[in-house]
């Protein structure tokens, strides 16, 4: 009788939940709390993002090596290492009281984290092939879905009572659990020596070197990118250039750390560009939407925390349905039109907000079209991409590597687009709404005049024609903020209109 389980497949489920789970939160978490993580560290925002950078080149090195060390060590060794490097990089974290010091815990955090997401896909596989195997994708799936929604949530509670580092203790904590889990049902084989794949220390420091002078060029965009534009220009060439040549030499290897040769294929290749386009979204999207609700809209942390989560949720839910109408119809194009009409509704309801929006019936709803967007879209291209690579365990793990490499540029790509539209848009509606307000203008000094008589009450005349100003000030920097972000979720609203269309119209994926 044929096997269809895994011997303590309960156990496993839980192990893949885990891992992935830590690796959403922990993402979620850095871009959330990232101002109260500045003012406990003493962190420009220049500095904070560098060390985002650093996390995401380290992470690319360990996700080339995944492979390599698995055979050497086995899967429970090798997930045991890569717990210990997360858990004393998380202690440093919580523990900083510097810069330099959190640089470091995020440093080795990412040697060891990085790994996460792509082992909680690969240890599904250990489930032998049967409609038992899609239990290991539920839980992957939900992960992904619960980890990304709670993250800021669980952030802002952290930090509304004064306990930033605890986010740091929670992801330690849920990352050792998920090391005894997996102490007790993952294999323990090492491959043998003939079949192991090379690597070596320079090709993996060139990997590293490439992808940061990338990521650097990309996070310094969003401060230098009007002053420096050239020199970044160059910098993303010469990284691309270096990381094509090393493709190159992967591409003729007999024995390669990434077995990208197997990979040219056009479903495979056609899902990582959809991979990569939806964590640009993601990277972009969960950058603005905290400065859309706090900057513009004057929120307080904390409720917008509630708001994401319960907003982001809706994930949860989509997929439960996406689940349900696999059974009956697994074909992928309406997954993919329904999420990016989520994705368009999310942007028209946002493009069309105003300063008196609420966050229950404007926000919220377009929140939840993004959740919906993100797991329909990113579920149904991890479902699809490998359908070629299924029946080749190197191809499928190196596809595996290559495509969680790729999200830690796209989520980087994201972010410096998102930060740089946001700050280029401001400054012009800054510049053009104080076009009319000019010194001496009547309206300018009338309003300034209503403004200050309501400080008159409790401030003397000087003191409060002084907080007139910066009332009004700040109410121009508030509007501006808004009209910035009106524009970059109009934006958004047409990439979803033309993403529909084109999922519509394709044929690799059907």
């Amino acid at each position: 009788m044929s096997v269809t389980r895994h011997p303590r497949q309960v156990l496993l489920l839980a192990t893949v939940f885990l891992l992935n789970a830590t690796e959403f939160l922990q993402a979620g978490m850095m871009a959330f709390g990232a101002e109260a993580i500045m003012g406990q560290i003493n962190a420009s925002p220049e500095e904070y993002t560098f060390v985002t950078i650093i996390y995401a080149a380290v992470a690319i090195g360990a996700i080339a090596c995944q492979h390599w060390l698995i055979e050497r060590l086995g899967w429970r060794q090798f997930i045991r290492v890569s717990v210990a490097l997360f858990v004393a990089g998380a202690a440093l974290c919580a523990g900083s009281d510097t810069f330099v010091q959190f640089l470091v815990g995020r440093a080795v955090m990412g040697l060891g984290g990085a790994a996460f997401m792509t082992s909680a896909r690969l240890l599904i596989n250990l489930i032998p092939p049967s409609p038992e195997r899609f239990k290991g994708i539920v839980a992957f799936a939900t992960s992904l879905a619960i980890g990304n929604a709670c993250a800021p949530w669980v952030t802002a509670a952290a930090v509304t009572h004064d306990a930033w580092w605890a986010i740091f203790v929670l992801l330690g904590a849920l990352a050792v659990v998920a090391a005894l889990l997996g102490s007790l049902c993952l294999p323990t084989e090492l491959t043998p020596d003939t079949q192991r794949s090379h690597a070596s220390p320079p090709l993996v420091a060139a990997i590293v070197g490439f992808s940061l002078l990338c990521l650097y060029a990309l996070q310094r965009a969003a401060y230098d990118f009007y002053s420096e534009g050239l020199p970044l220009l160059a910098c993303v060439l010469a990284g691309v250039g270096g990381l094509v040549l090393l493709t190159r030499h992967q591409h003729a290897h007999a024995r390669p750390l990434l077995a990208l040769k197997r990979l040219v294929q056009l479903r495979y290749l056609s899902g990582l560009g959809l991979f990569f386009l939806c964590y640009v979204v993601l990277g972009a999207n969960n950058t603005m939407l905290p400065v859309l609700m706090q900057r513009a809209l004057g929120f307080p942390w904390e409720v917008i925390g509630k708001v994401l989560t319960l907003g982001m949720l809706s994930s949860l839910v989509a997929f439960v349905v996406k689940a349900r109408i696999m059974l009956t119809a697994p074909a992928p194009r309406k997954f993919y039109v329904a999420g990016f009409t989520a994705l368009f509704y999310s942007g028209w309801q946002l493009s069309r907000l105003n300063p008196e929006a609420s966050l229950w019936t404007d926000v919220l709803p377009a929140i939840a079209g993004f959740g919906v967007f993100v797991i329909l879209a990113l579920a149904t291209t991890a479902l699809q991409t490998f359908t070629g690579l299924q029946h080749d365990a190197l191809a499928f793990a190196h596809g595996q590597m290559l495509k969680n490499m790729m999200s830690q540029f796209g989520i980087a790509l994201g972010i410096a687009a998102a930060t740089l539209a946001l700050q280029w848009r401001t400054s012009e509606h800054i510049f053009q709404l104080s076009q009319h307000l000019q010194p001496g203008d009547p309206e300018t000094t009338n309003l300034l005049e209503q403004m200050a008589s309501n400080f008159s009450a409790s401030h003397g005349p000087q003191q409060a024609a002084q907080l007139a100003l910066v009332q009004l000030t700040q109410l121009l920097n508030q509007q501006a903020t808004l009209l910035a972000g009106i524009e970059y979720f109009s934006v958004v609203m047409m990439l979803a209109l033309v993403g529909a269309v084109t999922m519509a119209l394709q044929r690799v994926f059907r």
